[in-house]
């Protein structure tokens, strides 16, 4: 069986100027990095932003097992099969980090088939927005430190600051660092915490601002910590603000590239939607949507995290709501949550053995629980099951069988990964006609609860009815914390949750659908730039760690500088 490398290896691709001309961006409107990527200059967007909008298309999951369950091979496997039936699509992903890279997960530019090309490139550094996200955070922190040390004009209480320090990469040793030892000429000497770039507010800043002017604002807005009066501090007070926004300049540019298929694909932005928001950029959903029909966008891990994230704090941010939810299922994740639910072992070769009892037993709770949750939302919901060629048919009828009685307008088999568009075209006539269906019922959309709500009443409203908790409990640290953010005046804004993705609920061996569980909130932090507040659940980190096999030790380079034994 070809490697996904070997394919995308294969692929001859058009100039990157031949994909905009496509879509009636000229030459002159793009910044290339190379030969088959680059941005697309603001002129060029601002003058498409008033045009009539396309249709936008979610993709979630269902919560999935450690090894991924395809879902951005099945976002670019759809825009590639809506091309196939006649619609004029694109997709819109988000940019990889080198932490899952180089860790468990591996790439994130789709598999077999239907990927993002150049697809080694992508992976590894692209066109450079995480390493601008790391140094404008970093950034602000050096200029915080810098004000502590000569003088501290401010009064910052150097024990309450906000502001950690990030890193794309996943390394648990830096959770916990000190700072500013070896005497007074290096600093103030203190504690600090890395995040991984993903979950840095810069990140979901970048992700979330619409212009330039606001991009600048929310930067201003972050807050850095307090006085020792108690009074918030920004980044804008320490002076950071300006110098972050100039670092993010470029970034702030959707990324455009193609599929294996020539179509158009844009990648932009990077948070995880296990401890950040988990969606890709406004600024490249609104531009997609300003040339194309229907545009296919992805929100991270299960519908519990990403899209219940993409539905509260992205739309509210944008205005712009799905046409139609797809949830990706495997026969895989559903008989990982089968065999759990039971107590039985659950590793890859248990996952590869028939056992239609099993993904029965899982699909009745984890499937149908997701279906129920996103078609409280107003779009229809439609089913994508990503077939691996170790399911059967059992299995597969089994799954379709469950997710129609569930709820789902429609089921559609998807064979991306080793079709490409052809294998996608099932689920691009379902997804088409759902979009027209929502477009001909006025497009309605029904958030779980009103924006303004308090945080407790929202973080309730989520674990109640999208977790399935009967409760929850605020732990006193984060009792503290969310009296010091309602004092100051956030206590109103977004919530965004931070929970494992291999459950509904915070611990990661609850498989299939929990009940009867209280969510535990350890730590409440503020995100005033970003515009919403992070509630941390359970013993969930923001600064992962590698396996104890992680990918990068398979990894190399020959002597002609070519890539070996990655992304295989």
């Amino acid at each position: 069986m070809e490697s996904d490398l070997d394919i995308s290896r294969s692929i001859e691709l058009a100039p990157i100027e031949e994909i905009a001309w496509k879509m009636g961006i000229g030459v002159e409107e793009l910044i290339p990095f190379g030969r088959h990527m680059a941005k697309v200059t603001w002129p060029a967007i601002r003058s498409r932003l008033d045009r009539p909008r396309g249709s936008l298309v979610l993709v979630t999951s269902v919560n999935p097992t450690r090894y991924g369950e395809g879902k951005t091979v099945t976002t670019i496997g759809l825009s590639m099969g809506l091309n196939k039936i006649g619609k004029n699509s694109a997709c819109v992903i988000r940019e990889p980090s080198m932490g899952p890279v180089f860790g468990i997960k591996g790439g994130a530019a789709g598999g077999g088939h239907v990927q993002v090309l150049p697809m080694e490139d992508i992976n590894l550094h692209f066109t450079g927005d995480l390493h601008a996200v790391t140094s404008a955070h970093n950034l602000c922190s050096a200029i915080l430190d810098n004000h502590l040390h000569h003088g501290n004009k401010l009064e910052i209480d150097s024990s309450r600051l906000l502001w950690p320090r990030v890193i794309d990469m996943n390394d648990r040793t830096l959770r916990g660092a000190a700072i500013g030892l070896g005497g007074p000429g290096n600093g103030v000497a203190r504690e600090e915490r890395f995040d991984i770039t993903a979950a840095s507010e810069v990140m979901a800043i970048l992700a979330l601002a619409t212009d330039y002017e606001d991009l600048r604002k929310r930067l201003g807005n972050i807050v850095i910590g307090s006085t020792k009066d108690g009074k918030p501090v920004k980044a804008e007070d320490v002076g950071a603000a300006g110098t972050m926004a100039l670092l993010l300049r470029t970034a702030f540019l959707p990324n455009l590239v193609q599929t294996t298929e020539g179509t158009p694909a844009f990648i932009h932005a990077g948070p995880f939607a296990n401890i950040a928001h988990g969606n890709s950029s406004i600024i490249a959903d609104r531009l997609a949507l300003s040339i194309h029909d229907i545009v296919v966008t992805e929100a991270g891990f299960g519908a519990d995290l990403g899209a219940e994230k993409a539905l509260h704090i992205k739309t509210n941010a944008s205005g712009l709501a799905p046409d139609c939810i797809v949830v990706n299922v495997t026969v895989r994740s559903m008989k990982m949550h089968g065999l759990g639910m039971v107590g039985l072992p659950n590793g890859k070769d248990a996952l590869d053995e028939e056992n239609v009892e099993m993904v029965r037993h899982g699909a009745s709770a984890n499937l149908s629980r997701h279906i129920e949750n996103m078609s409280r939302f107003g779009p229809d919901v439609i089913v994508s099951i990503n077939r691996f060629p170790t399911d059967s048919d059992g299995e597969i009828s089994a799954i379709m069988e469950i997710a129609k009685d569930a709820g789902a307008a429609d089921v559609a088999l998807y064979e991306g990964h080793s079709k490409g568009g052809e294998g996608a075209v099932e689920l691009a006539n379902a997804v088409s006609k759902a979009v027209q269906r929502h477009m001909a019922a006025g497009r309605p959309f029904n958030p779980l609860f009103e924006g303004n709500a308090p945080v407790i009443e929202k973080i309730e409203n989520i674990a109640k009815s999208i977790y399935g908790a009967s409760g929850i409990s605020i732990k006193p640290r984060a009792k503290k914390q969310l009296d010091k953010i309602n004092e100051w005046g956030y206590g109103n804004l977004p919530v965004c949750m931070a929970k494992t993705q291999y459950s509904f609920s915070h611990d990661p061996a609850q498989y299939g659908a929990p009940t009867d569980f209280t969510l535990p909130v350890r730590e409440f932090r503020l995100n005033a730039g970003a515009g919403f507040i992070v509630a941390v659940c359970g013993d969930m980190m923001t600064m992962p760690g590698l396996p104890k096999i992680p990918a990068a030790e398979g990894m190399d380079m020959d002597k002609d500088g070519n890539l070996t034994g990655i992304f295989s």
